[in-house]
């Protein structure tokens, strides 16, 4: 690129060296010296005249006419000079007097002198119009009067002609005259344009001017032939001429003051544009002297120009002194207004210098160092500073000098490099140290600082800081920091091979937590979590990280040489102090918790990836941890694979029983209940069956089991209720059920658990069943397998009462199994009570089952409720239970659960056939005859009992199946 610059330069010089060089050695022939004084004059000319007409066409702006005009000055020249090579060589004589070329040449300066006025800049006011008449005239009048004395003066008395002839002759000097003074106006008056191109016509007009001032004296004009040294200052006018319109552009930028707004700088005189008044009158006395050396008389022509210009000088002394004044009064005023800037700044500002010693300190230092300025200058900076800082602000500072010198060195002419920020902590007066945030700028041979006191800020990042990794109640790490920590723990390890240190992680849970926190408010919840913390921390070692992830949940990581036994020891120490008393506004209050327990194990080789590792040790500790709570809690669990698999196995069976709901994996079928004194069907029970890949039905008791929880019981729970209902529906609506033979429609029951039922939509989606099938209330029977624990006891008081206003039955299934006390079974509103199977069982064989069961069976009758058995298989087990005076059956002692055609072929049947009793007849139609419940019913979907219970509405669903033995825990279903 520089290269490509300097090249056009380059060329041009040499060619104007080899013209001069030519000239010098007077080209070697005469006819190619006249050539080469004409015709090559004409050439160039004609090339500066063709690239400022060019150059004028295509740029825009004000300086357009003036190249313009330079191309038609130049296109003079050229004229001029190609008629003279014409007379000289083509017509073989000398220049006739009066000819086109003279008035070529006479039109070239007017021309030029109308360009530079184009690009002249135009004076601001009124003065500055003043300044600029007067430097013009005192440059004119000063050469005016030189070349009065040495040549025009002989000139004017040797011409005897006519006027006209006079006044051309007088014209070129005097036209060159006003050309050289207007072309020093414009060098220190002209606009900030493209500067290059300008000086470089004004380089080609002065030096043209030149040779036109030395070839208007009388002796050299008298020896001149073309081809001269002289024809070579004209050759290198024109081509500068020529080269200055694309000459390499360079613009200075606008300097502005920055209280200027917006406003150009006061443009101050240079050194040169100072002394060029008193250059002038040096000439014009120069001019003076050599008419009185020469024993001339003083001629008045040079006296009258000698005073003018004498009186312009003392204008123009009187004019620069009052500029000088008001100068002066405009610094004095700008030097107060930046001092007041300075010291009511509120950022300290401090010059100092290579050394480091300060020169000057900004007032503002005594309100934020606490420290006087006075005190402070001539001390060394770095004594303020932190001895820890020291060597980062030397660093800062010599890189930041290092950026200045090379950018210097790259560019001469480049911008000085953008400040450095320097923060760095620095002793107040009372001995603290704040932190202060300092803009360092190059200031002569030092440095110059604005500096702010920074230390809130700092203090309020360093807060912000502390506050996202830890939490606001306790304190404790949170679990962003507990990771960190835990990710650096196991890649130090990783890195050391697995050797040294081990890493245990540990999940710990309130448990109780909540019963604290709804009974005696949040605030005291959140006490008790502080003093947990507090005693968190006190049992762990110093190294240990203890950290709270929210709620009751903490963590603790345990680093270090400890085995397998010192850890569960460690955890064992924060169980028992945790589950101490807790004394909190006079109250004693009580948790326990339940700690699950992972180590980290080794990895080695490239693959180790500490992120991976960690995500994976929490995981196993918190699967410890909820593995400690569903074992009982309050106790302390290790980590095994199995766990690992276990969930693998629940996540498995949790989407493939997603996938059965959504594709229809499940079938539905019905199982009779019998009355047990006359055989009638008085209902049916609908349970799901799971459709095996090979076709067979398998009873689903692990999918049930784990569906539990989550998107896939409900879905399931809701598929359940609607298919029964439906087929319910269905069944009603078959016109064999319109007839008189045919037996009335029997209700269906539907079994879910006490969970399911208290899930939030279980209720909507009854109703919405009911409705959609038009199946009424009555035919519907919720049965609730077994009681669920008594902390649910009123929220299933109130769906059960819901159910029972909308008109459903509602049944206890499963009982003598399972949890749930008597009393919350005597508030509940069951229309029925159905045996577990498991009492049921032993009926023929155990006298103990036999009385177990009887003593079931009585209170039920206590309690004004339908009983009923399941698990019905033998026919002793339904002699023994008719003796007993339970009223229903259920079995396969009647008929297993049936699809639907062979349910309608029973329900036909109407009866099935009961074995011959066991005991006393009387006996046992005694119980079966006598209802003792006040507007019961023999049947499960009988009448209601009169509820004595005020339990406001709401109301799901697990379906509990026998042993399993296939792959999954399900039990074949032989063909009935």
């Amino acid at each position: 690129m520089l290269y490509s610059r300097s090249l056009p330069g380059t060329v041009l010089g040499a060619l104007c060296l080899a013209y001069a060089l030519g000239a010098s050695l007077g080209w070697g022939s005469r006819q190619l010296a006249v050539f080469m004084g004409d015709f090559g004059l004409a050439a160039a000319a004609l090339a500066a005249a063709l690239s400022c007409l060019a150059y004028g066409c295509t740029v825009g702006g004000h300086a357009r006419p003036a190249w313009l005009l330079f191309g038609l000055s130049s296109l003079m020249v050229s004229f001029g000079n190609g008629t003279w090579g014409w007379y000289e060589l083509v017509e073989r004589t000398q220049l006739p007097q009066d000819t086109l070329a003279e008035y070529a040449f006479l039109l070239f300066a007017p021309l030029a002198i109308t360009g530079v006025l184009v690009l002249a800049q135009r004076p601001r006011s009124a003065a500055d119009w003043l300044c600029l008449l007067l430097d013009g005239w005192l440059v004119a009048g000063s050469l005016f009067t030189l070349s009065w004395s040495l040549a025009l003066g002989r000139i004017a008395a040797g011409e005897d002609g006519s006027p006209l002839r006079l006044a051309l002759h007088l014209a070129y000097p005097v036209l060159d005259i006003l050309l050289v003074s207007l072309v020093v106006g414009l060098r220190f008056g002209g606009r900030d344009g493209n500067r290059a191109a300008v000086h470089t016509a004004m380089i080609g007009l002065a030096v043209t001017v030149l040779c036109d001032a030395l070839f208007t004296s009388p002796d050299l004009r008298s020896s001149y032939h073309s081809g001269e040294l002289l024809d070579a200052g004209w050759f290198a006018g024109s081509l500068l001429l020529a080269w200055a319109p694309w000459s390499p552009r360079w613009r200075r930028p606008l300097r502005e003051h920055p209280s200027a707004g917006g406003l150009p700088r006061r443009r101050v005189a240079t050194t040169f544009s100072a002394l060029t008044p008193y250059a002038a009158a040096a000439v014009c006395t120069a001019g003076i002297l050599y008419n009185a050396l020469g024993g001339r008389a003083l001629d008045r022509v040079v006296a009258s120009a000698a005073c003018t210009v004498g009186l312009a000088l003392i204008l123009r002394q009187g004019v620069m002194l009052l500029d000088n004044l008001s100068l002066a009064q405009e610094l004095a005023h700008k030097e107060a207004h930046f001092r007041s800037l300075v010291q009511g700044s509120s950022d300290v500002i401090m010059i100092a210098g290579a050394n480091g010693v300060l020169s000057y300190v900004s007032p503002a230092a005594l309100g934020v160092y606490g420290r006087d300025p006075e005190e402070l200058v001539g001390g060394n900076l770095l004594d303020l500073v932190h001895p820890e800082d020291v060597d980062r602000v030397l660093a800062e500072v010599r890189r930041f000098l290092a950026r200045g010198r090379l950018a210097a060195h790259r560019s001469p002419a480049a911008a000085e490099p953008s400040a450095a920020r320097v923060e760095c902590r620095i002793c107040s007066g009372a001995g603290e140290w704040l932190h202060v945030e300092s803009t360092v700028n190059r200031y002569r041979d030092g440095l110059i600082l604005n500096s702010r006191d920074v230390t809130e800020r700092v203090n309020l990042q360093a807060q912000l800081q502390h506050n996202a990794f830890h939490d606001p109640l306790t304190d404790l790490p949170n679990r962003a920091l507990f990771t960190q920590r835990l990710r650096a723990a196991l890649a130090a390890r990783g890195q050391q091979g697995g050797a040294g240190a081990g890493v245990a992680v540990l999940f710990l849970d309130l448990d109780g937590f909540k019963a604290v926190n709804d009974s005696a408010g949040h605030q005291v919840g959140d006490e008790l979590l502080v003093q947990a913390a507090r005693r968190l921390q006190g049992a762990v070692r110093c190294g240990d990280t203890v950290a709270r992830f929210g709620g009751d949940e903490f963590a603790a990581l345990v680093c270090g040489p400890l085995g397998r036994l010192q850890v569960q020891e460690l955890a064992e120490r924060l169980r028992i102090a945790l589950s101490e008393p807790y004394w909190i506004g006079g109250a004693e209050l009580s948790v326990a918790a339940s700690i699950g327990i992972a180590f980290g194990t080794p990895e080695r080789g490239p693959a180790a990836d500490p992120r991976a590792a960690t995500d994976e040790l929490m995981r196993n500790a918190d699967l410890a941890m909820y593995r400690a709570k569903s074992e009982g809690k309050g106790r302390v669990v290790l980590y095994t694979p199995a766990m690992r698999a276990d969930l693998e196995r629940r996540t498995e069976l949790e989407e493939r029983l997603r996938v059965a709901v959504r594709e229809g994996g499940f079938t539905l079928l019905h199982q009779p209940v019998v009355d047990l004194a006359t055989g009638a069907v008085t209902g049916v029970e609908a349970q799901a069956r799971w459709r095996s890949a090979q076709g067979l039905l398998l009873t689903p008791a692990e999918f049930l089991r784990s569906a539990e929880h989550g998107d896939a019981a409900t879905r399931f729970t809701r598929w359940l209720i609607h298919e029964a209902v439906t087929a319910a529906a269905l069944r009603r609506g078959l016109p064999a059920a319109r007839t008189r033979s045919a037996p009335a429609p029997v209700p269906v029951s539907v079994r879910l658990s006490v969970q399911r039922l208290c899930s939030p939509g279980m209720y909507e989606a009854v109703v919405a069943a009911l409705r959609d099938t038009g199946l009424p209330a009555g035919q519907l029977v919720v049965e609730v397998a077994r009681m669920g624990p008594d902390t649910l006891a009123d929220e299933l008081g109130r769906r059960l009462a819901a159910l029972r206003r909308l008109g459903v039955s509602t049944a206890l299934a499963g009982y003598g199994a399972g949890n749930g006390s008597l009393g919350v079974l005597a508030r509940l509103p069951f229309d029925s009570l159905k045996l577990d199977r498991t009492l049921v069982q032993d009926l023929g064989e155990s006298a103990l089952g036999r009385t177990l069961a009887g003593h079931a069976l009585r209170l039920g009758r206590d309690l004004g409720l339908a009983t009923a058995a399941e698990g019905v298989d033998l026919p002793r087990q339904v002699a023994v239970l008719q003796e007993l005076g339970c009223r229903l059956g259920q079995g396969s002692a009647f008929a297993p659960p049936l699809d639907e055609a062979r349910l309608r072929r029973a329900l036909a049947r109407r009866a099935y056939p009961l074995p011959r009793p066991l005991g006393s007849l009387s006996g046992r139609r005694a119980y079966l005859a006598t209802d003792t419940r006040t507007g019961g019913r023999p049947e499960a979907g009988g009448g209601r009992v009169a509820s004595h219970h005020s339990l406001s509405d709401l109301p799901e669903h697990r379906a509990v199946a026998g042993p399993g033995h296939g792959p999954h825990g399900e039990t074949v279903i032989p063909p009935a």
